[in-house]
């Protein structure tokens, strides 16, 4: 007899420990300050520890529970398991051979002095980085289920029956690339895949597991590449070879991050057991009839696991909401659970000492979350009346925040709406070109992108200010002292434009949420952005303003060090939104429009301030591009917008520069150009200049820095690599137009090696333009 699916799950959990163990036992042992099986030890205990706990807030069912930990990326753990990356011997072997496959394991994530690292791209519209697989025509698939087997085993023998958990063959594969020289497609080979996916199903039947749980995110996106009437066909063939296997656990495939659009009819004809779908407020927003059509497609076959808890916001779930949704779907028997895996919040609000008390009461993180969905799945059976605590504070949490002033500020609301016809055009290009001739740019000019090596000094000096170890006024010399270093660097170097090296800034985001109304930040509220590097996201819950100036002190006595011109330096309002927790009350829109003009009048400060050339970066203005295609425009139009908001009203003789990357710069390249920054620096040494066919084939003509510099390697490229690259891009972009300059923020590298990679840049842009001048 089969296990049923429980009543209430989740789908994922956040796996770096509550005190960020995980990343301390990673760091520890690739510094070599533990070996392999102390590692090991260390990460059996967090799995452990994290099992029992999410059985004491709710989850005691058998297969509650996902196995969904991972030593640095769950796509990657997967590729490994079916054969799409070849494996090292180890996995269920001696001592030795653990030790041998873990190297493998982190060459594969990190790279080593031999390979190169797996390339690294954002899942999906998150915060989270997935390492890419590349499929080669000479791969053969096969499975290798010794490490879910592993997962499986210790739980049991701890007395957890948990539910393992793989990314789904079609998901796998639209995420694969092809390795250079391969003739297929990775969907192509998809058949394939299938049965060794379907190989591991019988290893875990036979290892007594009864459920397993497969992640399909692909089938709610626009993939490049793939439609998605040819992502569902592959979904079709594919689930219809694994639910019809003869020795097989049960089948709960998700869907998270968005709703189903041709995939939901594959899906509810496929023979999977138990389906899991984002109900969440967020998805119900953009696709308001989702429910109806579950409710009318599903077949009472299959286990209906509805996510209608947010699983990549920190708010507090409107219960009484979602149980009229969860109602609403007219099932006999219905399973809750979270909207996306719990990757993406931090682990609880308990541990929050210093958030402001009215805010810290309508947050939910992981732990809540859990104890929310265990609340709607109890008030299934039994009414609200199952769980009174939990629907007393979700109605409390309802009205304190829609009567709240500190959420709600009037003032910036009549400015928000006074702005709403303002597309923030400035001047014709043209105009402002001659106007910055004044600024004294020369040809080929260099530069760097803001950041500069933030020594142990550095970080010191700030742990210890926020600390009251120093006072204000030793703080402001230890800055003023790494800022004449840094000025004097660049002067050193022969950089034409420099910058303050932004030693007061902790995160590029944080220090602005820091320094705006409507934000808070937390103390643990620590998410995994990949293996051991850890983000602790702002969180955005009312009105933004400026209460006064954040950047304009550091910048100007930068200028003041120097006769060259110095960029100020801020954070775009659309990467500021990307990367904190934003509000669920009001339209993305509307937060982007505060923000943009919070920040206009630290512009109008900084011009006011003699600082001509401002700088405002948008790294994840890709980011936030919606998954469907028919949702683009416009975000686009909006994102847009307020960026320009941010520059709206500076005079022509200021110039505003703008930074992009982790960009596929073509999908967005009439957005790029409809920004109208004067000049825009975007990464281009990995692909070798390769970016610059988008940019030369929509004929952008304002001033471009494509990076030469890979600031992500910690190797010191050569002069006459760095030449090799201008030259290439002056094939694009005319030498009066093209700046030189590393690919991003110099914040993560060390003093000598910047020193030395900087050097020759400048040194290959000389030799560059000792031609040039010939040429041109």
């Amino acid at each position: 007899m089969t296990t049923p699916f429980p009543t209430a799950t989740i789908t994922g959990y956040p796996r770096i420990g509550a005190r960020r163990e995980q990343k301390k036992a990673l760091e520890a042992y690739w510094a070599g300050r533990i070996d392999a099986a102390d590692f090991t030890r260390s990460v059996h205990t967090l799995r452990i520890d994290t099992y029992r706990r999410l059985a004491q807030l709710g989850l005691s069912e058998d297969y509650a529970i996902p196995a969904s930990y991972s030593h640095y990326d769950h796509v990657l753990d997967t590729a490994l398991a079916v054969g799409l990356i070849p494996s090292a011997p180890g996995d269920g072997g001696s001592d030795t051979d653990a030790a041998t496959a873990l190297e493998h394991y982190f060459a594969l994530a990190r790279g080593t002095a031999q390979r190169a690292p797996l390339e690294m791209t954002k899942w999906f519209d998150t915060n989270y980085h997935y390492l890419v697989p590349e499929l080669a025509d000479s791969t053969t698939f096969a499975a290798h289920p010794q490490h879910v087997l592993s997962l499986v085993a210790e739980a049991k023998a701890a007395g957890h029956l948990v539910r393992p958990v793989l990314v789904g063959p079609v998901t796998l594969l639209a995420l694969t690339k092809s390795s250079p020289g391969a003739t297929t497609l990775p969907l192509d080979r998809l058949d394939e895949l299938t049965l060794v996916f379907r190989d591991l199903l019988t290893a875990l039947s036979h290892a007594g597991v009864d459920w397993v749980q497969l992640d399909e995110p692909a089938l709610v996106a626009d993939i490049p590449g793939s439609t998605d009437a040819r992502l569902a066909e592959a979904a079709r063939r594919s689930y219809a070879t694994l639910a019809t296997a003869v020795d097989r656990p049960q089948l709960f495939v998700t869907t998270p991050y968005g709703s189903l659009d041709n995939g939901l009819p594959t899906l509810a004809e496929s023979g999977v057991d138990a389906l899991g779908v984002d109900l969440s407020a967020a998805t119900r927003r953009i696709d308001p009839d989702y429910p109806r059509r579950l409710a009318a497609t599903v077949p009472a076959s299959i286990r209906l696991v509805a996510g209608v808890v947010d699983g990549r916001n920190v708010w507090a779930d409107d219960l009484v909401s979602s149980l009229d949704v969860l109602t609403g779907l007219g099932r006999e028997s219905v399973s809750v659970s979270t909207s996306t895996s719990l990757l993406h919040v931090p682990y609880t609000v308990s541990q929050e000492t210093s958030l402001p008390v009215d805010v810290a009461s309508w947050l939910s993180f992981a732990e809540e979350k859990v104890t929310e969905v265990e609340a709607l799945a109890a008030a299934l059976t039994d009414g609200a009346v199952a769980r009174p605590e939990a629907f007393n504070r979700a109605d409390r949490v309802r009205r304190t925040r829609a009567s709240s002033t500190r959420v709600h500020n009037a003032e910036v609301a009549a400015r928000t709406a006074a702005e709403a016809t303002n597309d923030g055009f400035r001047t014709d290009s043209a105009t402002r070109i001659a106007a910055q001739e004044a600024l004294g740019i020369p040809d080929l000019p260099t530069t760097t992108i803001g950041s500069f090596p933030q020594t142990a000094e550095v970080r010191r000096a700030r742990a210890d200010h926020r600390a009251g170890r120093l006072d204000d006024a030793a703080y402001e010399q230890a800055m003023r002292a790494e800022i004449d270093r840094v000025i004097g660097l660049q002067e050193e170097l022969g950089l034409d434009v420099l910058v303050h090296g932004e030693p007061e800034r902790n995160d590029m985001v944080q220090y602005f949420a820091e320094h705006l109304d409507g934000f808070t930040t937390t103390e643990h509220g620590w998410v995994q952005s990949y293996g051991s590097r850890c983000t602790r996201p702002p969180i955005l819950f009312g009105d933004v303003s400026r209460p006064e100036p954040i950047t304009v002190g550091w910048s100007r006595y930068a200028a003041s060090r120097t006769p060259r011109p110095v960029k100020g330096m801020l954070t775009g309002p659309v990467t500021i939104l990307a990367w904190s927790f934003v509000r669920d009350d009001v339209d993305l829109r509307i937060s982007a429009d505060q923000i943009g003009l919070a920040l206009a009048d630290e512009v109008a400060d900084l011009e006011a301030a003699g600082i001509g050339i401002i700088q405002v970066d948008e790294p994840a203005l890709r980011e936030l591009l919606p998954l469907r295609s028919r949702d683009r425009a416009e975000y686009l139009d909006w994102s847009v917008r307020a960026f320009r908001l941010v520059s709206a009203h500076v005079s022509p003789q200021t110039q505003i520069h703008t930074h992009l990357c982790y960009s596929e710069f073509g999908e967005i390249i009439e957005a790029i150009d409809a920004l109208d920054a004067d000049v825009t620096s975007i990464e281009a040494a990995r692909s070798r200049m390769e970016v610059l066919d988008d940019i030369d084939g929509f004929g952008f003509a304002r001033g471009i820095g494509p990076g030469i510099y890979d600031i992500h390697s910690p190797r010191v490229p050569s002069v006459e690599e760095l030449r090799e690259l201008i030259e290439a891009a002056l094939k694009h972009v005319p030498a009066h137009r093209l700046w030189i300059n590393p690919d991003c923020g110099l914040k993560t590298r060390d003093y000598p090696e910047v020193r030395a990679s900087l050097a020759n840049l400048v040194a290959a842009r000389q030799e560059v333009l000792e031609t040039v001048q010939v040429t041109v």
